[in-house]
């Protein structure tokens, strides 16, 4: 059965920015939770976005990043905790528009 989000993450309302993403048990530092983005020329700025990668909001701390991944056929970038996160903490990136920095 396709789930559009790893079940340690929901999607809520956001303090940051509309709706965001949300830990639902504790996680600990440098967890992967998936696949965010794969690369495509064909889509604006190069990528494809999952709803992991389409609901993560920007923050000047960011708890997690993004790491590169799958050379060859299917280029993509997945979402790593940096730090350990409590239940209920959002997950935060530190982007620049479309430039998010890993």
């Amino acid at each position: 059965m396709y789930k559009p989000l790893p079940q340690e993450v929901t999607i809520k309302e956001s303090r940051i920015d509309g709706l965001g993403l949300f830990t639902t048990e504790p996680i600990e530092k440098e967890h992967v939770f998936g696949i965010t983005h794969i690369q495509h020329d064909e889509f604006q700025h190069g990528y494809i976005r999952t709803p992991l990668g389409g609901f993560i909001n920007h923050s000047k701390k960011p708890n997690c990043v993004l790491i590169h991944d799958g050379e060859g056929y299917m280029p993509h970038m997945k979402l790593k905790s940096t730090e350990f996160l409590r239940e209920g903490e959002e997950l935060t990136l530190k982007y620049n528009l479309y430039g998010i920095q890993s």
